[in-house]
């Protein structure tokens, strides 16, 4: 009997799961016998991570002068403190990284506020029964400057009175087992995000279009075979489910599907790969209370008030084949290829994936999605989508995250998903791409992205001046770190957003930054740091630009 053909050069290709905006779609595996362990587990299985723990805890003592330099002229000073950890771990059985810091910044002048503020990020995961049972979380706490139309850039100044907090958290398990020649899987994962932030009320009278809250749910099972085991094709079936509730006026996103795919090999490094199936989408919400005019009532809280008897109004609902195709291409252990072209929400859809490892030194990462999500579900996903292993990049003045984390393994921005926080539910299309590279003793990277939102609303309601609109952002940023000498360390980071408005009216806003610090041990523990800062924002409806210069010296002590 002829031996069964097993492709060597795709062994341990990664193709179960594709993760896109909506609810995740399954596609087929392409591993060989020898395939390594997939998701979390493969993470922190190396030999030489297996048992590495960090946690370093510190805390700061800052001076802080920020200058707005136009419009106008003003000077506010700051004492800052400050206290944070940051930690990783790396097993066989588990891993992860976290980065959290608080800070309360004492205004010296009568007329500038304190404030309090907590960021930070976390992304990790635990083995309950090694290789089968896996149990993952991350967790995100945010800083972004956001005006009445929804519109948002990171790294507020310190005393930016319309700044936002937003809070996002998620787990779930994780199943991955064989049963004779069928590979099994399944997760689920729930999620939570919420927006705390100033209640905008426009000059019209309306609130602003601001996202409050959300819970989402996700679930998926997998069962497929791998080519030549024992079939020269790879087949499988697999089901979907989503469902993400927002708090404003009660909006509600369901996704559920079904589908078969089938792997074709080609060569030993590259394969075919086709779906089909049916799935049901339907978006809906409810109306916002009306006084005896019929006019919208808006609550203490600067949003619309839910009619919570009212009927709920479908915004959008799509239902019937669904169907892919696409080209899995893995060349090596360090590069991999996944394109997709096919239907869904009743138009075309585009995914994939694009990872490049050259060395151990850099790596690249490209991802383009699509999908129907809220604003919480889409952060959600983007979380999950980060590495376990990484080391998160701040402003060195305002102590607020970059947007993106710097790793060696796997995708590190979240793909400019901060640029909007309007509450409506959207289709989200889009590109993702991140660079990040060990320069000698320093460390470099890149990440860059574009995202469309097409924002949809149920007719007869208030979100139907939403429906149709559409938010376009681009995002760079980049940064370069590293010692200098035995007891110093510098960073420099700059990022750039552009976002285009669909309102009427609104016009564009852009934000450009750079940031340069240094650091430098004076006793153990003890460093003194200094950094300044620049930022401007830029807005088609303001006569002036909005800049700001910002410069720190502090103490900081490492335990």
């Amino acid at each position: 009997m002829a031996k069964p053909y097993i492709p060597t050069r795709l062994a341990g290709a990664a193709m179960a799961l594709v993760l896109v905006q909506g609810a995740p779609l399954q596609a087929q595996s392409y591993q060989g016998a020898d395939a390594e362990p997939s998701g979390s587990e493969a993470e922190g299985s190396s030999a030489g991570s297996r048992g590495r723990l960090r946690i370093d805890p510190y805390i700061e003592a800052n001076s802080i002068a920020s200058w707005q330099i136009s419009p106008g002229s003003d000077v506010v000073t700051y004492t800052q403190l400050a206290a944070g950890v940051d930690a990783s771990v790396a097993g066989r059985n588990n891993g992860g990284s976290l980065s959290v810091r608080y800070e309360r910044n004492f205004a010296h002048q009568s007329d500038a506020a304190d404030s309090d503020t907590i960021t930070g990020i976390a992304r990790g995961y635990a083995s309950i029964v090694p290789r089968v049972l896996t149990v993952e979380a991350g967790a995100l706490a945010s800083s972004t400057r956001v005006d009445a139309q929804g519109r948002s850039v990171i790294n507020p100044i310190v005393d930016d009175n319309v700044s936002t907090q937003t809070y996002s958290a998620y787990a779930g398990p994780n199943l991955q087992t064989r049963m004779g020649d069928v590979d099994v899987s399944a997760n689920y994962r729930i999620g939570y995000t919420r927006v705390d932030g100033p209640d905008f009320v426009t000059a019209a009278g309306t609130p602003a279009d601001l996202f409050d809250e959300s819970v989402s749910h996700s679930a998926t099972v997998r069962a497929g075979t791998r080519p030549g085991q024992p079939l020269p094709v790879g087949l499988g079936v697999g089901a979907g489910y989503y469902q993400e509730d927002i708090s404003n006026l009660d909006q509600r996103v369901r996704d559920a599907y079904v589908r078969g795919d089938v792997t074709v090999p080609i060569t030993p490094t590259l394969a075919f790969v086709a779906g089909a199936g049916v799935e049901d989408v339907e978006v809906s919400s409810r109306d916002a209370v009306r006084d005896a005019e019929g006019n919208p009532i808006i609550g203490d809280n600067g949003r619309y008030i839910t009619d919570e008897a009212g009927p709920r109004i479908i915004a959008y609902e799509a239902s019937g084949l669904i169907w892919d195709v696409g080209v899995v291409w893995t060349p090596s252990s360090r590069t991999q290829l996944e394109a997709h072209f096919g239907h869904r929400y009743d138009s075309e859809t585009f995914y994939g994936s694009f990872s490049w490892r050259p060395s151990s030194r850099s790596n690249l990462q490209i991802g383009v999605y699509d999908g129907i999500q809220g604003f919480g579900g889409r952060l959600n996903n983007s979380l999950a989508a980060l590495p376990t292993d990484f080391d998160v990049t701040r402003d060195p003045v305002t102590g607020e995250l970059t947007g993106c984390v710097s790793t060696l393994d796997g995708s590190g921005c979240l793909d400019g998903l901060l640029g909007s926080l309007r509450s409506s539910v959207f289709r989200g299309r889009g590109v993702v791409a991140s660079y990040s590279r060990q320069i000698g003793r320093m460390t470099a990277g890149i990440g860059a992205g574009y995202d469309r939102r097409k924002f949809i609303g149920a007719p007869g309601t208030v979100l139907e001046l939403a429906d149709g609109l559409v938010d376009e952002s681009y995002y760079v940023t980049a940064g370069l770190s590293g010692p200098v000498g035995q007891r110093g360390n510098f960073s420099v980071n700059s990022y750039a957003n552009w976002f285009n408005s669909g309102s009427a009216g609104v016009g564009d806003v852009s934000a450009i930054g750079g940031s340069a610090s240094y650091s430098e041990q004076v006793f153990r523990n003890l460093s003194a740091r200094a950094a300044v800062a620049i930022s401007m924002l830029d807005s088609d409806i303001a006569p002036d630009n909005f800049t700001t210069a910002s410069a720190l010296l502090g103490l900081r002590y490492d335990f």
